[in-house]
């Protein structure tokens, strides 16, 4: 008798990507800049809370670090195609290491509030700046350290590190806050440096590009066409502006913590590392599962429920319901950012991806903290409570919108066939 054996796919192995050297130092050192970035903003929100009790306050915060990504996110992108990237990420964690040690010496030494609270939000905007410069050198190493069927598994495993550093950033930066607000700001001075270091034991990746005749405008705007030319990415880039400038309301979480739920210093750390908790249980989830088959439809679901769990966040008056609305906007939040960063590299040659990912980061970064300028001004003018429901509300409408505007996202099919060829990849039929 004839036995027939069908062929076995290959077995997935969830742990490719960590078994590299090269994305090993990397993940750390992001690892623990987030850390540090977490606890800055953290540590600067509260204080600033605490000294002026005005939730028009909070929102300056956001606009304190959106004003950066706005203006230096293009040449940022522009530069990591043409530098090392390697230098560009150790040198940018030199300059936030510099903001906290200011912010540290405005918090121990100037007390009156008159005087810090503007020092406070120049010195955020410093470490902004570090960050904008940085954020798309970082975006654009990545592939290089990998290859292209690991990069699915480096992204959730990238996702999955960077919930984890945001659940411990906030959770430390909580507790120490309530001892001193000043630490707070060393330490993650400490992790801005260390992770300069370990940036300086990768290997030098830069190549440099042949110059195409273009001028330097036409270089720079050449990410902006790129992505207006490719409609998936357009429309997933689009859907996330829109949903997390009306819908994200972590700015606000600082009324919630003290005027709302009343659990103080501690319980807004927590609140604060909610999504993370959420985001990191599906990161690991991503990460020991096969890619996504259904992108599209995914995403689009994904957004809408992140919508509906700051809707109930904001309605609730119970802190664990609230909390875990919070963890489950993070879960919803880390499926979408998967699919949008694996379309973001994979789609992009790696001569432009340095600057298509400064697209990304106007779109993605620029909507996280405009959305808290949005939040802090709709709660000053309306209240808290009106502004998360309505947000709420604003991105489930939005993601209604982009399924009809953008049908290419909604037939995205499997992200590990993802190639760059001028945005071309296999639909779902």
């Amino acid at each position: 008798m004839k036995l027939n054996y069908e062929p076995q796919p290959p077995k997935h192995d969830p742990y490719v990507a960590l078994r590299q050297r090269n994305y090993l130092l990397f993940i750390c050192g992001f690892f623990i800049s987030v850390i540090g970035g977490q606890m800055q903003v953290v540590a600067a929100r509260y204080e600033i809370y605490q000294k002026t009790e005005s939730s028009l306050s909070l929102g300056w915060v956001g606009l304190a670090l959106a004003l950066p990504m706005l203006v230096l996110t293009l040449p940022a992108g522009h530069l990591a195609d043409l530098r090392s990237r390697r230098r560009l990420m150790m040198s940018t964690m030199l300059i936030c290491a510099v903001s906290c040690v200011g912010m540290a010496w405005l918090s121990q030494y100037r007390q009156s509030w008159h005087y810090s609270i503007p020092a406070m939000y120049i010195l955020l905007g410093l470490g902004a700046v570090g960050g904008t410069l940085g954020r798309p050198a970082r975006a654009a190493l990545m592939p290089q350290l990998v290859s292209s069927e690991v990069f699915p598994n480096a992204v959730a495993w990238n996702a999955s590190f960077y919930e984890t550093a945001s659940v411990i950033g906030p959770g430390i930066g909580g507790f120490v806050c309530a001892r001193s607000i000043a630490l707070a700001y060393l330490l993650s001075t400490v992790f801005f440096v260390l992770c300069s270091i370990l940036i300086w034991k990768l290997p030098e990746q830069h190549v440099p590009p042949k110059r195409s005749g273009k001028s330097d405008i036409a270089e720079l705007m050449a990410g902006l066409k790129f992505v207006w030319r490719t409609k998936i990415l357009l429309g997933a880039m689009t859907m996330d502006l829109l949903a997390v400038l009306l819908g994200g309301a972590t700015y606000l979480l600082p009324v919630f913590a003290e005027k709302i739920l009343h659990v103080g210093a501690t319980g807004f750390g927590w609140l604060n590392a909610a999504p993370s908790i959420g985001a990191i249980s599906m990161a690991m989830i991503q990460a020991h599962r096969r890619p996504i088959q259904r992108s599209g439809v995914t995403l689009l679901w994904c957004v809408a429920g992140f919508g509906v769990t700051w809707i109930v966040f904001g309605l609730s008056r119970n802190y664990w319901l609230s909390f875990a609305m919070l963890v489950l906007s993070g879960a919803f939040d880390n499926i979408s950012v998967v699919v949008r960063h694996s379309l973001t590299q994979m789609l992009t040659p790696d001569s432009m991806r340095g600057r298509v990912s400064a697209v990304n980061q106007i779109f993605i970064g620029s909507s996280n903290e405009l959305g808290g300028l949005e939040s802090g001004l709709t709660a000053y003018a309306f209240g808290a409570v009106p502004s998360v429901v309505v947000g709420g509300v604003g991105t489930v409408v939005i993601v209604a919108f982009s399924a009809v505007a953008f049908p290419e996202v909604k037939r995205l099919g499997p992200l590990n066939e993802l190639k760059a060829e001028t945005g071309k990849v296999e639909l779902v039929q």
